[in-house]
């Protein structure tokens, strides 16, 4: 008999605790592997995120070349028109959860023949959903614009009672420097309504006396994104819990004191400037 034949006859399969020990190698692997793998897609997010605010910053800045240097309007009403149309919330009867009418349509978004592309008003990483007739659907919108550029003045001076700028024009920002002023920002899913994201300015007041008005974004690994008004656009971590709020799907009370808050302190810095008097 050959020594081939024999061979055959004394070949061993697996035990069952090699089997188990291939099978925890596996998990182990896995469990190494899956949070880079996780890691890589929040940043691949956070990059498209960035993108989006930079091609709206440039729609936001070619309309001032077509309108005398003007800025688009920032409505603050349900139906009006303005840089978007509408009120983002989570009633299953508000249409404009999920009408892309009031991004796209230039009859009540002024932006929209400069955009051209539904996906970069909202963030990769937003997840919030509205339950529509029984059905579960992405909500259009997570970006807002910040309340100083051409809108109402309902929150900047809320604290201070001094008077801030509230930029009309795109040269009005000179005074406080273009790179320096905020302008788009992703909104928390559960703070996000109107257009804009508002801000009470904060400068020179007791740090006991912040407000938080609207709540940033943090859907990047408690980082948010935010852009310029010269175009640029950046993440922007957030430090204080209270700025973070985990996404519930449910509209969260707005107004509330959050005194040392220090990134209240940033975005009051990068919303305006008080007027001379």
């Amino acid at each position: 008999m050959s020594d081939d034949i024999r061979n055959r006859g004394t070949t061993k399969a697996f035990t069952l605790i090699e089997l188990l020990v291939v099978i925890a190698i596996i998990a182990i692997l896995a469990g190494l592997l899956l949070p880079a793998l996780a890691k890589a897609k929040s940043k691949g997010q956070h990059t498209v995120c960035l993108s989006n605010l930079k091609q709206l910053d440039l729609a936001w800045i070619l309309y001032t070349g077509d309108f005398d240097d003007f800025l688009v309007w920032n409505d603050l009403t349900s139906n009006g028109s303005g840089w978007v149309r509408g009120i983002i919330d989570y009633n299953p009867s508000n249409p404009h959860n999920t009408n892309l009418k009031g991004l796209m349509d230039p009859k009540y978004a002024k932006l929209a023949p400069y955009t051209q592309s539904p996906g970069i008003y909202r963030c990769p990483a937003d997840k919030s959903i509205v339950n529509v007739r029984g059905k579960t659907m992405p909500r259009v919108r997570s970006v807002s614009l910040s309340q100083a550029m051409n809108s109402r003045d309902d929150w900047l001076s809320f604290i201070t009672k001094r008077p801030y700028h509230v930029f009309r024009k795109l040269s009005d920002i000179n005074i406080m420097g273009h790179s320096n002023a905020y302008n788009f920002i992703n909104e928390h899913p559960d703070s996000i309504n109107f257009g804009d994201l508002a801000v009470a300015m904060n400068d020179g007041v007791a740090p006991t006396r912040i407000y938080i008005i609207d709540y940033p974004a943090s859907n990047h690994n408690g980082a948010g994104t935010i852009s310029f008004a010269d175009g640029h656009a950046e993440p922007r971590k957030w430090f204080d819990k209270r700025t973070t709020p985990p996404v519930k799907n449910k509209s969260i009370p707005l107004v509330v004191p959050s005194p040392h808050n220090k990134d209240m302190v940033y975005l009051s810095s990068k919303a305006s400037v008080a007027k001379r008097r």
